[in-house]
């Protein structure tokens, strides 16, 4: 289904969490996060549900986020439900890898089909300081549990924040030269109550390109230069993998944006940067028929923004990442 600005919405990404088990510092605060409680959270019955409408408006591929996905204890017959939708041709997730070498192969059979693994620096102090995580050795597992599970290719996802990890970008780039990887830096986002750190930590997508060709040489464009996914695509010179810069404040995408969001608790997220959210909850626990979620679900596309409006200084303050989906 095409919304009111002609743009084909195919990609719906389903939060099941808002919790997780790091604290990254432009995420969640160490402190003061609440959560939504146990029976406010979509039951692995109405995510199938919803998803099921989403399909039947057109929705064709389905990323799990968080908070961190694989907390949910059924986050297996979650994917093994939305697995046996005919129509959803891309099931994948974006996670932090930890509870991988647990539950990857079971993540595989279930039908998930590939991750992304979230991972801002290979500097262990680094680390410490902007995910408050105490060990590499624990992504690094997690990476090669979904590597033997054929969870591939390998998409490693990077926030680039000034004065904590913007140095690193150079060695986590270096991966791609000996490895099947996609590596792809993200720029910083103002949402809810980390916002500032955002503003006052932000890198823009040419200033990573520059710290990346001034050591490594080169990025040669891929596919004319144009986005894919939301993310533009290059490769160094005799590289295997790929680097990918995903720019929402400086080279916005919005013209070509597909994707949807349901929050943890239920809402469609119009737009991941505006707080315009419509309740599909309600209509699931008020005995609504799938008629109903699936106009419900038109209505949502129909009514998706043209863009975000961070130019003009206005950000979304209601809820931060990890209760978006991220």
């Amino acid at each position: 289904m095409n919304d009111s600005y002609g743009r084909d919405i195919s990609y719906l990404r389903i939060s099941v969490t808002d919790r997780c088990n790091l604290r990254c510092v432009y995420c969640m605060p160490m402190d003061g996060m609440t959560f939504v409680p146990g029976p406010e959270l979509l039951t692995p019955e109405e995510i199938e549900r919803v998803a099921r409408a989403a399909a039947d408006a057109g929705i064709r591929k389905i990323r799990l986020t968080g908070g961190e996905p694989t907390l949910r204890r059924d986050i297996v017959e979650i994917v093994e439900r939305l697995g046996r939708i005919p129509d959803i041709g891309e099931l994948v997730m974006t996670t932090n890898a930890l509870r991988l070498p647990w539950i990857a192969e079971a993540l595989a059979r279930a039908g998930l089909q590939r991750v992304n693994i979230h991972l801002d620096t290979l500097n262990e102090t680094r680390l410490t300081q902007v995910m408050r995580l105490n060990s590499m050795d624990k992504v690094w597992a997690g990476i090669e549990a979904a590597e033997r599970a054929g969870l591939v290719p390998i998409k490693l996802n990077i926030v680039v924040t000034r004065s904590f990890n913007d140095e690193d970008v150079v060695d986590l780039a270096r991966l791609t030269l000996a490895r099947d990887w996609h590596v792809r830096f993200i720029e910083l986002m103002p949402l809810g109550g980390p916002a500032e750190i955002a503003f006052n930590h932000y890198v823009s997508t040419r200033e990573t390109m520059d710290r990346i060709e001034g050591t490594l040489g080169p990025l040669f464009s891929l596919h004319n230069g144009d986005i894919v996914g939301e993310a533009r695509l290059y490769r160094l010179a005799a590289a295997m993998g790929t680097v990918g810069f995903i720019s929402p404040v400086s080279d916005p995408y919005c013209d070509g944006c597909n994707r949807m969001r349901l929050t943890a608790d239920g809402r469609i997220r119009l737009c991941l940067l505006s707080e315009k959210e419509l309740n599909f909850r309600d209509t699931l626990r008020q005995d609504g028929s799938h008629e109903d979620l699936v106009a419900l679900f038109r209505r949502a596309i129909w009514a998706k923004p043209k863009g975000h409006l961070l130019q003009e200084g206005i950000h979304p303050q209601n809820r931060t990442m990890s209760q978006i989906g991220g």
